[in-house]
């Protein structure tokens, strides 16, 4: 008789919801404020610098995690799903209205306020509406004359680079969905082994078939791959055990792994685990977490703060500084996120059901009319 509790068991213990995740959440999101306010503050190359110290492994880490969490919770989320209309459309409820409200904030309020141009030629230059094009997860990065005497010169949200891999790992989990990851788990697994083949052949393709290794943050392609291996782990969760040790060795995997610049592709496999075991522990809640998630607030508009701290407040251009203030001012943001456009916008769910029931409705009167198949005599 085994001694140990499986992911699936702990997470049916803490009834689906444990605090872990949310805590985890908002601590990455404060990390990745933290880690950008050496660039915003002191220039790309300082930026750069911290992945020649001891801490590379731990800020390399960030994204993976963030994405490991996504893959396991998205695909409870699909499991609770009759349909991938309901599915895709949970999924459009929470990332894109923040999206689009942080998008209009920084093109029509931010860029016109902090502008070098006039507001005649910030309105009608061809970079204002390529940036609002964000709002639908095309990524486009500078406004006209914001940000241009920054010590990080013109970006206005570097944060946004993520988005599209976020919309591709729910893809790539409705498509797995199609094949029929529910009845056939084991295409969860066999998609982990395609993915990180593919990623290395188009590597090695794309330095004439010699490899690289990445320098830095993980590519966007081994942040899909961290998505993946998160969303095994919740169909192996069964099997799979939530134990220290496996803690433990998948921190050390993750850290040895992270520490070196060809180690990419085998931490993805690791972290994920770190993420999900740590998600599981349910400490007590306090007003960070209860009932609220700011996380993606955070997240998406800590870039554009710091940049903009840093343009008005060039005193204040430390990276300690910056990170005190904005980490407090992003948690402002994002508690106005949560309560005026991302909670009010999961009442959109009413209309996801009615489409998902119409849906369905219509599927199995056509079923019914379906003539039926005889067998061959």
């Amino acid at each position: 008789m085994r001694d140990f509790q499986t992911i699936g068991e702990r997470f049916d213990y803490v009834k689906g919801r444990p605090a872990g995740f949310d805590y985890m959440k908002i601590t990455l999101a404060m990390m990745v404020v933290v880690f950008h306010s050496v660039s915003v503050s002191h220039g790309s190359k300082a930026g750069e610098w911290l992945w020649d110290t001891p801490a590379q492994p731990f800020f390399r880490a960030v994204l993976p995690l963030f994405f490991g969490v996504s893959g396991f919770l998205v695909s409870a989320s699909l499991d609770r799903c009759n349909t991938l209309i309901k599915f895709l459309g949970l999924r459009a409820i929470r990332i894109y209205p923040a999206l689009a409200v942080e998008v209009t904030l920084s093109a029509f309020i931010i860029g016109p306020l902090l502008t070098t141009y006039t507001l005649q030629a910030y309105f009608s230059d061809p970079l204002f509406a390529s940036y609002l094009l964000n709002a639908v997860g095309e990524i486009h990065y500078r406004l006209p004359g914001l940000f241009a005497d920054n010590p990080h010169p013109h970006t206005v949200n570097g944060q946004l680079w993520t988005i599209p891999y976020e919309l591709y790992s729910y893809i790539a989990v409705a498509g797995i969905a199609v094949l029929g990851v529910k009845r056939k788990r084991i295409i969860a697994p066999i998609t982990v082994v395609v993915l990180t083949l593919l990623h290395f052949v188009m590597r090695l393709k794309a330095h004439e078939w010699q490899y690289v290794p990445f320098e830095g943050a993980l590519s966007g392609s081994l942040l899909v791959l961290s998505a993946m291996v998160g969303v095994t782990l919740y169909f192996y969760r069964d099997v799979i055990p939530w134990t220290p040790a496996a803690f433990a060795a998948a921190t050390l995997a993750t850290l040895i792994g992270l520490s070196f610049p060809w180690g990419g592709e085998y931490a993805s496999l690791f972290t994920p685990y770190v993420a999900i075991y740590l998600g599981l522990m349910d400490p007590k809640r306090i007003f960070l977490v209860k009932n609220v998630d700011y996380s993606y607030g955070m997240y998406l508009y800590g870039f554009v703060i710091q940049q903009t701290f840093a343009a008005l407040v060039p005193e204040g251009r430390h990276w300690l500084i910056n990170s005190v203030v904005c980490v407090f001012a992003s948690f402002a943001f994002a508690a106005f996120s949560w309560h005026v456009v991302e909670k009010p916008a999961q009442k959109a769910k009413v209309l996801v059901d009615r489409l998902e029931a119409l849906y369905l409705a219509v599927a199995t009167k056509w079923r019914s009319r379906a003539p039926a198949v005889q067998p061959p005599q």
